[in-house]
């Protein structure tokens, strides 16, 4: 029986100070290290998302200039068809040349595929 109280395992014994503090040495080296790499890795997640986020605002903005354009187009075009659905008969002189003056650009930008406005005669409606 006293032999099975001599295999009684004993408690460690308490890490001495210069262990301790090469323990927490070693430890935080490895820890900055991991730190670092995280940091690192992060970083490069940030930057590949916002280059995503870059680029969906950029073909956002594009969508939405191509979007402007045609309201821009039909509206144009809209107004054109009332100014050559003008009727000019019960107009004055004047009126009916200010008229007369907007169907001709009207016409030189669907001809010529122009969009500055007419400021020469070369479309003469004194036959008509």
């Amino acid at each position: 029986m006293e032999t099975e109280s001599l295999f009684v395992p004993r408690p460690p014994r308490p890490i001495r100070r210069k262990v301790a503090k090469a323990k927490r040495r070693g430890t935080s080296n490895n820890e900055c290290v991991q730190l670092l790499e995280q940091i690192a890795k992060n970083t490069s997640l940030r930057i590949e998302r916002d280059l995503k986020r870059d680029e969906m605002d950029v073909a956002r903005e594009e969508a939405f200039v191509i979007q402007q354009q045609k309201a821009q187009e039909k509206d144009m075009d809209d107004r054109e068809m009332k100014i050559m659905a003008m009727d000019t008969s019960h107009m004055s002189l004047e009126t009916k040349a200010y008229w007369k003056l907007r169907r001709r650009d009207v016409m030189r930008r669907k001809l010529f595929h122009d969009d500055e406005p007419s400021n020469t005669d070369w479309l003469n409606d004194e036959n008509h």
